[in-house]
This record gives structure tokens, C-alpha cells and sequence, in this order.
């Protein structure tokens, strides 16, 4: 069974999402297929991630990532949520690490599979980065080539997938960076301005993803 990111639990307040111009029902948003409950008062960040699907045995930590065990994935879709911001999926979270090997290491035991791994950084500060699938959202794990301490893992920050990059930046306005492409082929990505709003994580807007050979022509 495929290991599937449900839920995050973050420590800000609701109204702060609010203002980022997201859609907050309660203690609750939804960001494509992934739940996300806010718990102000509790340590700030993301603090806690459920996952369905992993392997049998499995402790509740996961190199450090305070890790719920859901016995299985949803098996209806969730209710489609329409934010101001545009918001349409949760794309990616961003885990560092300052042991590469030790944390695919980790999550490797507890049934996701690397697929990818790229070299980014610069020659004076080499990055790697490699990529799980946790359903509909990318786990992007990036640590140095070597390891550089033993802390643990840590999600850092996340990305959404906007309808429209252009109409997102227009409604938030100067709580966002100037457009600009990504990384990726044929995306643009803008990032909140997430301290201005209490938010005590990063989050950047990124445009849908481009089909193979759609961006060459």
C-alpha cells in the first residue's frame, strides 16, 4: 500500500491563513487531498503529520517527525475547498535533514520509495535533494551530500499549486514576492511573505505542473 500524506498540524492561529487568503473552516483548512488542523498555543510549525499506509510495526517517529499512523488512506476524495489565493493542492513539503542517508534511511523502513535525486546548491554549500511521492503532494527530503550533524528531521516549508500564479499574486498583493519561474520546466512560483502574517511557515505558490513536452514549444 502506497504511504499517503492526510493531515499537518500546525501552530498558528486560523486567521493567520485567513489573511494569507485561505479558506479556514474552524481549526481546519483543506489543501487538495491533505487536511490541515492548526493547534495555536502548541509549539509553532509543522509539528505533526498523519500518514496512511505504513508498514506494519511502525513507532510513531519517523527521524524525528512526529508521525501519526492512520490504519488506511481516505477512500472518498475530500470536499473541494475554493480559496481566494487560488489554491488547488497541496504540490510539495520540504523536510530537511542534516543526514541525508539516515533519514531515506528511515523513511525508506517505513514503506516510501525514493524516486528521484537531484544536485542543487552551490559549490560552497552543496544541497541534495530527493523526492517521494505521499499521494497527491511530493516529499522533497534535502540535506547536504554529507552528513552535518545529528538533529533531527524537520518540515520546513510547503508549496501550492495555484490555478492561476498571475491572479494569486494580484489578490494577496504585496503579501507575496514578485512572480518568477521555478525550477521546474515551464512553472512560476511566488513566495508568501509568511512572517508579515504570523505564520511560522514558509509557504510559496507555484503554477500547475507543465505535461512532459508541453513547455518545449
Amino acid at each position: 500500500m502506497a504511504v499517503t500524506l492526510t493531515e499537518l498540524i500546525i501552530g498558528d492561529e486560523p486567521e493567520a491563513w485567513e489573511a494569507a487568503g485561505f479558506s479556514v473552516d474552524g481549526d481546519r483548512t483543506t489543501l487538495g487531498s491533505v487536511q490541515v488542523r492548526f493547534a495555536p498555543g502548541r509549539e509553532r510549525g509543522v509539528h505533526r503529520w498523519t500518514l496512511a499506509g505504513l508498514d506494519d510495526g511502525f513507532t510513531g517517529d519517523l527521524d524525528g517527525l512526529a508521525t501519526t499512523a492512520a490504519p488506511n488512506p481516505p477512500t472518498s476524495d475530500p470536499a473541494i475547498v475554493e480559496h481566494p489565493n487560488g489554491t488547488v493542492a497541496l504540490d510539495h513539503l520540504v523536510v530537511a535533514t542534516p543526514d541525508l542517508d539516515r533519514s531515506i534511511g528511515a523513511l525508506e523502513a517505513a514503506g516510501l520509495e525514493a524516486r528521484r535525486t537531484r544536485e542543487a546548491g552551490t559549490a560552497d554549500a552543496p544541497r541534495r535533494q530527493v523526492f517521494f511521492w505521499l499521494g497527491e503532494p511530493i516529499l522533497e527530503l534535502v540535506g547536504p551530500p554529507e552528513p552535518r550533524g545529528d538533529g533531527p528531521a524537520t518540515i520546513w516549508g510547503l508549496a501550492c499549486t495555484v490555478a492561476d500564479i498571475d491572479a494569486t499574486a494580484a489578490e494577496l498583493g504585496d503579501r507575496v514576492g514578485r512572480v518568477k519561474d521555478a525550477v521546474q520546466s515551464g512553472r512560476r512560483i511566488t513566495t508568501l511573505r509568511h512572517r508579515d502574517l504570523d505564520i511560522s511557515v514558509p509557504i510559496a505558490f507555484m503554477s500547475a505542473h507543465v505535461p512532459a513536452g508541453a513547455s518545449d514549444g
